[in-house]
């Protein structure tokens, strides 16, 4: 690169004042023909418009806030910590699915992590005042969630993924009345008893969960349902133990529960980088999996059928569940009624990292 390019100064929007000097109109006139507002004759509209183009200008932000545009953009807010992510799949297909509703629209999707869901509503608020976003996607819903009432109060359309209700009363997802909040959600019930069904058949009495984030509400749905299902099938053992879904907790877990007088013979681990790091405490106290251990991992990606042994694992397309989400979100946008969609139940793919336990 030459001296002059590396010295040149950065491109500069160009701005409405640009755009009239080379329409040969005032800026007035550049503001009623791109807003579409009576003022100017529709052959200098259109002039405007082409010289817009040509010049790429865009509305910024404060500007369609005063002129009451759409922002043209989805909001998606993760509270957790950046490590958590680690090399979980499921958020990078989620929004890998949200973003492919989306393109099509040419709606832009805003990302941003927070540190709790009290900053995360208000963010809400200030992209409400703002009009940075036409609506919201809410992941992670909590057992006791603020964020639906906040996105009810200021009216802001939102998607939220995962079932808002509470443990004991399954299929009721707790809405605020006249929000205009849809909801999509999987049953994590329903995928618990598929696992422990499974490791039940196989002759497992003493199963561990190495479990999510305590006040998350999948993460306590799960937690009942393995309960409910110990009492029910007459388990010796089903305890939980809660973590915050990175690989540093989860062998923390699995240290804690294979150290129990009668450890588990079996354990589920709520993703697959939980599921990895308990295989690794495994072997370095000498359990082959899965002569000694059973092992089991809510989420399936590449990990599972790459690592020795193969993971068994609950198959579900969370890039479809994404996808789905940002439809739902689009439908509320155009118009549509608040909706509750159940998604399909996922299925559980044994491989190698289950069998019978020791005798």
């Amino acid at each position: 690169m030459s001296e002059t390019e590396s010295d040149a100064p950065p491109p500069r929007r160009p701005t409405m004042k640009d755009v009239a000097r080379e329409a040969g109109v005032s800026t007035s006139a550049v503001s009623f023909a791109l807003n579409n507002r009576p003022g100017v004759s529709d052959s200098t509209r259109r002039r405007v418009i082409r010289v817009a183009d040509r010049l790429g200008w865009r509305p910024s932000s404060a500007a369609r806030a005063l002129s009451g545009e759409n922002a043209g953009a989805i909001g998606l807010v993760l509270a957790r910590p950046a490590d958590s992510l680690g090399g979980e799949s499921f958020f990078l297909q989620l929004v890998s699915g949200i973003q492919a509703s989306l393109a099509p629209r040419d709606q832009a999707l805003v990302f941003q992590m927070v540190d709790d869901v009290q900053a995360e509503c208000e963010l809400y608020r200030r992209w409400w005042a703002q009009r940075r976003v036409d609506g919201v996607i809410v992941v992670d819903p909590r057992v006791s969630d603020p964020r639906p009432e906040t996105l009810a109060v200021l009216g802001l359309p939102a998607v939220i993924i995962g079932g808002m209700e509470a443990p004991g009363n399954p299929g009721a997802p707790q809405l605020p009345r006249q929000a205009r909040l849809s909801n999509i959600w999987a049953d994590d019930s329903g995928a618990m008893d598929l696992i422990v069904r499974h490791l039940y058949a196989l002759g497992h009495r003493r199963i561990g969960h190495i479990a999510g984030t305590p006040g998350f509400a999948h993460t306590a749905r799960r937690i009942a349902s393995l309960r409910a299902a110990g009492r029910r099938l007459g388990l010796e053992q089903a305890v939980s133990v809660t973590t915050d879904f990175t690989d540093r907790q989860g062998a923390k877990a699995a240290r804690r529960l294979f150290s129990a007088p009668a450890p588990p013979t079996a354990l589920i681990c709520d993703n697959e980088v939980m599921a990895v790091a308990a295989v690794s405490v495994a072997a370095e106290r000498g359990l082959h999996i899965p002569r000694d251990v059973s092992v089991v991992s809510w989420e399936d990606s590449v990990i599972c059928h790459t690592l020795h042994p193969q993971l068994t694992a609950l198959v579900r397309k969370a890039d479809a569940f994404g996808e789905r989400a940002a439809s739902e979100l689009l439908a509320l946008l155009d118009g549509g009624a608040a909706r509750q969609v159940q998604d399909p139940l996922p299925r559980l793919q044994p491989r190698e990292s289950t069998g019978a336990p020791p005798a």
